[in-house]
């Protein structure tokens, strides 16, 4: 029988909506990030990294780019014969057919696939979090606590515990409240929804909370492994973690991997970052061109001047154009005498020539100000852009554009335009 120590489960099924107009066709985990990567590079980086090779990556909403982009797995040496990577979408049975309803449902849905590793511990991760972490010395924590669960914790802004499970411990760090999105927490630290569970354990919750609706790690699972008096431990966490939920916090930590001495470090040699990689040619920087501060992506062209931005790969930027702030996905081509400030353009767009982005007055979004705010202007991908328009501060435009789509030239601060067939 096949026994593998650890396994990991790698939820990556969610839709991200708080990322606008970025996950219209796709889901979160596979947001590009950084120039070259896509967020889901990271947890699985960490496995093999940590020397884990089975993870099994659930996956449900938009799953074609996800699927395309790990398939079997060679980025990450995860192309084994035992193990490796294996994507697991819903699937139909006999009986009970369902879509995962909630993070624990969708481990629950899987336990054959899980019990075929024979496993002492699995490893459950977000597909949607931006960090390095040695799931090794984690594993070594739980082992050295007799943990039955170990969650992984770092503090965070009193003022910002409600959006999380905080965890309250004693001096050996064992878990004595667990709280989940408390709207008066007790602590600050907050769980980051990377858990090691001993299989037998988390078999047992699993199979006595099936029935719960929309079963979840943090309202269900864990209160039952410690209304059991189970033993429970956090395994606090000190370095770089990003929750790239919003837009604005997937600029952050865009901007945060170019500055001077990043707090995030993409080029680690003892711990690479592995991702799919297309056959680019070089970057080419034209003469007359000016780049400061930036990531530029492989095969990308820049005759214009660029700021503290980040460019993907295959990237067109026209002369006399000028970016700044801002991030520029893959394929994106970009025409002559533009000037973006604080731009979100996603992947295959086009931007015709003397085009302005981020301008006027910061005014709240007509429709969703919770998602396009901080000054960002974003443009969804395969959205075509025609010649001389402007559009404001906290816009967001989604489709492909005729120049009469635009009164007077502008799209004022704070407006949605979304073609029809598109959505938000």
């Amino acid at each position: 029988m096949i026994k593998k120590e650890m396994i990991a489960m790698l939820l990556a099924g969610g839709q991200g909506s708080r990322l606008g107009v970025l996950t219209t066709r796709m889901a979160k985990p596979a947001v590009p990030f950084g120039g070259r990567y896509r967020i889901i590079d990271f947890p699985l980086s960490n496995c093999i990294n940590s020397g884990i090779d089975t993870v099994g990556v659930l996956t449900q909403y938009q799953p074609l780019r996800l699927n395309t982009h790990i398939g079997i797995g060679i980025p990450w040496d995860l192309d084994r014969n035992i193990g490796g990577v294996t994507v697991l979408p819903p699937f139909e049975r006999n009986v009970h057919s369902e879509w995962y309803t909630g993070t624990a449902n969708a481990i629950y849905q899987n336990i054959e696939y899980m019990e075929s590793y024979n496993p002492e511990y699995v490893l459950i991760l977000s597909g949607d979090h931006i960090y390095k972490m040695d799931y090794e010395v984690m594993l070594d924590f739980h082992k050295a606590n007799d943990a039955a669960v170990t969650i992984a914790a770092m503090p965070v802004p009193i003022e910002e515990a409600k959006r999380f499970g905080i965890v309250i411990t004693d001096d050996e760090h064992r878990i004595t409240e667990f709280e989940e999105k408390p709207e008066e927490p007790h602590g600050n630290l907050a769980s980051m929804g990377i858990y090691i569970f001993t299989w037998k354990v988390l078999r047992e919750a699993l199979i006595a909370n099936a029935d719960q609706p929309n079963l979840d790690f943090g309202k269900h699972v864990i209160p039952y492994c410690h209304g059991k008096k189970e033993r429970l431990f956090a395994y606090e966490y000190s370095s770089y973690w990003k929750d790239v939920g919003t837009l604005y916090s997937y600029w952050q930590a865009n901007m945060e991997l170019i500055d001077i001495i990043p707090e995030f470090n993409l080029y680690e040699e003892y711990w690479k970052i592995f991702t799919k990689c297309e056959t680019l040619p070089p970057q080419f920087i034209a003469k007359g061109a000016f780049v400061e501060g930036s990531i530029i992506g492989e095969g990308s062209e820049i005759y214009g001047k660029i700021y503290n931005s980040v460019i993907g790969c295959d990237v067109f930027i026209g002369p006399n154009s000028i970016i700044r702030d801002s991030i520029i996905m893959n394929a994106t081509r970009i025409g002559a005498d533009c000037d973006l400030n604080k731009a979100i353009v996603a992947e295959n767009a086009k931007i015709g020539k003397n085009v302005k982005l981020g301008i006027g007055d910061e005014t709240e979004n007509e429709t969703d100000p919770e998602i396009y705010n901080h000054g960002l202007v974003t443009v969804a991908e395969h959205s075509v852009l025609p010649d001389n328009i402007s559009i404001g501060k906290n816009s967001v435009v989604s489709g492909v554009f005729e120049a009469e789509d635009f009164e007077g030239g502008m799209l004022a601060p704070g407006k949605t335009l979304i073609k029809a067939g598109e959505r938000r």
